[in-house]
């Protein structure tokens, strides 16, 4: 399973509308109002249905919470260099910016317009990092990285290899069950709109020791 690839700034614009999450009203992202013509959008722009959901086009309650923690303890990140895995949005990206990292790099993103929306300076996107060995940063952000078994498989044990190269690792989980929380520390919990229904969803952010 492939993260999702990089999405155009152009193509963000003309399907999407501006939205503050309610947990981290300090960020402005592009959210699409509809994720059905969303999809139908992109079949349209690409020529071939696609094969992953727009994760971009939302602010997921791990992210949403994740984000919400590093601007409440701007410690965790400040002066020094971030990866945001799993960007998305790069709400968390943002985030992190916002709370003073030295430097920060996302693995994927529709985070062009959404970074120049809140005023950041450009953030580098990686692609695909599962593949690879962990780049040399002092933080890893993963929000809502453990969506599914498959996916979870795999970013776990990259986490775990990231940790035994210095990164300090944090996780937003809205209480999925493919996170071993067994292994991890609560560091905060939040209560966060659900991206999918009218639902609240008890998110927490994770430290792996």
């Amino acid at each position: 399973m492939e993260l999702p690839r990089p999405v155009p700034g152009e193509f963000v614009r003309d399907h999407t509308r501006p939205v503050r999450p309610s947990l981290v009203p300090e960020v402005s992202l592009q959210v699409a109002a509809d994720v059905v013509a969303l999809w139908e959008a992109i079949e349209a722009e690409r020529g071939v249905a696609p094969t992953e959901p727009p994760f971009w086009a939302a602010p997921w309650p791990g992210g949403q919470a994740l984000a919400r923690y590093v601007l409440d303890v701007p410690e965790t990140v400040a002066g020094r260099a971030v990866l945001d895995l799993g960007s998305g949005s790069g709400l968390v990206a943002i985030a992190a910016a916002l709370a003073g990292a030295r430097q920060v790099v996302a693995s994927d993103a529709a985070i062009a317009v959404n970074a120049e929306v809140n005023g950041i300076p450009p953030i580098a996107v990686l692609g695909d990092v599962l593949g690879e060995e962990p780049p040399a940063v002092d933080v890893v952000l993963a929000g809502d990285v453990c969506y599914d078994r498959v996916m979870s498989e795999r970013v776990l044990p990259w986490l775990e290899a990231a940790r035994a190269r210095g990164a300090e690792i944090y996780l937003g989980d809205p209480g999925r069950p493919y996170v071993p929380t067994d292994r991890l520390t609560e560091m905060a919990t939040f209560d966060v709109p659900d991206t999918e229904g009218p639902q609240v969803r008890r998110t927490s952010v994770w430290r792996l020791p």
